[in-house]
């Protein structure tokens, strides 16, 4: 091989194959790289892998559906995989909350899928004006063209002739600004996408904004989304994050955890009222992806199910969410850089500012992961702020070695901005 192959994922091409980027091997809840760090992984693969690396309930469960079943279709026919994991899903989930499970095959292709489903139901329903899909400002829900569009965040959209036009976007802390939205537009609102804990910079959607918005669905008739592809599967402390609403919302999208990260899955949980809509017109759904609910997919997601229970995830998963919590909240008291924790459970944000206040630019917070790395854990950068996603089944000295990792990874990039201001600050000796 002459010239690296791999067009890698959101690097430049001058990054494109380095060692530091290469991972070459994983185990439990760390990773290798081939430049020989040996890092805990304090972002469970990519917020994924939460019961940690090479789970032998799960690698067994699809190997034998790859060797009994091979590939087995869910266009315009289904099996008996598809079946189980359906069930599984409705039965932890909660039956009384949801129908019926669509598969898809990221979290990126079933939040289209979920738009596309938001706006049909709006149709059946006479509604044909409800076009408009409202989502959160600094919300991620994926990188294709449907969920693109619906991310709230700056992903460079505009590069790509990405059409915003049927999406409004709202701040995750404002209930007044989402009622004045949807008292001028509410019926032409086909849905509502919330994340309970915003992707981008792990912040909580208040209380106040969920009763705001059950109250405006009554009112206005929009289906209301929980997008739990990151959040879900065990990093609230329960199994989803609206499991602990009120009410439970029309469409629940659930993809990271859904196989530990094993398979490209995805899925939405689809409530009783939405489904009626279309068996009362015995209305086809347009949707299908050739790989969405494989048979070694949907044996990984009954496994990954039956692990949480095996393993306590949730249980274990709440005296991590407590130990990072505690330990952020140290580092904010002692290390100068820090000055805020945000997020919830195992899904945990450390917002980091300068000296004088200013925040930090997306370079700056590159190197901070790198140095990170150097000093032995893998954690996500946000806008001027790092995230911490450790898997639900890390060990008390886990955490702490992930922690101590954080704070020796801000105090070299500490070290290197005062070297290098030091080198560039003018003599204080008159000129000659």
């Amino acid at each position: 091989m002459t010239e690296y192959p791999v067009w890698d994922s959101l690097l430049p091409p001058s990054a494109h194959g380095r060692d530091s980027h290469r991972i070459v091997r994983v185990s439990g809840n760390r990773a290798v790289f081939a430049d020989g760090v040996d890092a805990i992984d304090g972002t469970s693969g990519l917020w994924n892998v939460n019961l940690g690396y090479g789970n032998e309930a799960i690698a067994a469960a699809i190997t034998g559906a790859v060797r009994d079943a091979s590939y087995m279709s869910l266009f315009r026919r289904t099996h008996d995989y598809a079946i189980e994991a359906a069930a599984a899903l409705i039965e932890a989930a909660g039956p009384a909350r949801y129908s019926r499970v669509l598969f898809s095959t990221s979290g990126s292709s079933a939040n289209d899928a979920m738009m596309k489903l938001a706006r049909h139901h709006a149709l059946l329903r006479g509604d044909t004006h409800r076009k408009v899909i409202v989502g959160l400002e600094g919300s991620y829900h994926g990188q294709t063209y449907g969920s693109f569009t619906l991310s709230g965040d700056d992903l460079s959209q505009h590069l790509y002739g990405v059409d915003t036009s049927l999406i409004r976007h709202v701040k995750h802390d404002d209930p007044a600004a989402m009622r004045a939205l949807l008292t001028e537009i509410g019926d032409q609102v086909a849905a509502v996408v919330i994340e309970p804990v915003l992707g981008t910079g792990a912040h909580v959607v208040p209380a106040e904004m969920i009763s705001t918005l059950l109250e405006l669905r009554r009112e206005h008739g929009f289906l209301l989304v929980c997008d739990e592809v990151a959040f879900g599967f065990g990093r609230s402390g329960s199994l989803f994050g609206s499991d602990r609403w009120a009410e439970s919302p029309d469409l629940l999208v659930t993809s990271k955890g859904l196989t530990n990260g094993t398979c490209a899955a995805s899925a939405i949980l689809v409530g009783h009222s939405v489904f009626a809509e279309f068996a009362k017109a015995d209305a086809m759904f347009v949707h299908g992806e050739t790989q969405a609910g494989t048979p070694a997919s949907c044996a990984a997601i009954v496994a990954t199910l039956q692990q949480f229970d095996e393993l306590h995830a949730l249980e274990s998963g709440a005296r991590v969410a407590k130990l990072l919590e505690e330990g952020l909240k140290d580092l904010v008291d002692r290390v100068e850089l820090a000055v805020e924790v945000t997020g919830a459970g195992c899904f945990r944000g450390l917002g980091l500012r300068a000296a004088n206040g200013a925040e930090l630019w997306p370079l700056h917070i590159t190197k901070i992961l790198s140095r990170i790395r150097d000093r032995g854990a893998v954690v996500q950068g946000g806008p001027s702020s790092i995230e911490l996603i450790p898997p639900l089944t890390c060990t008390e000295d886990e955490v702490g070695e992930l922690l101590r990792a954080v704070e020796l990874g801000l105090a070299d990039f500490t070290a290197e901005r005062q070297a290098k201001r030091a080198r560039v600050r003018p003599s204080s000796s008159p000129a000659r």
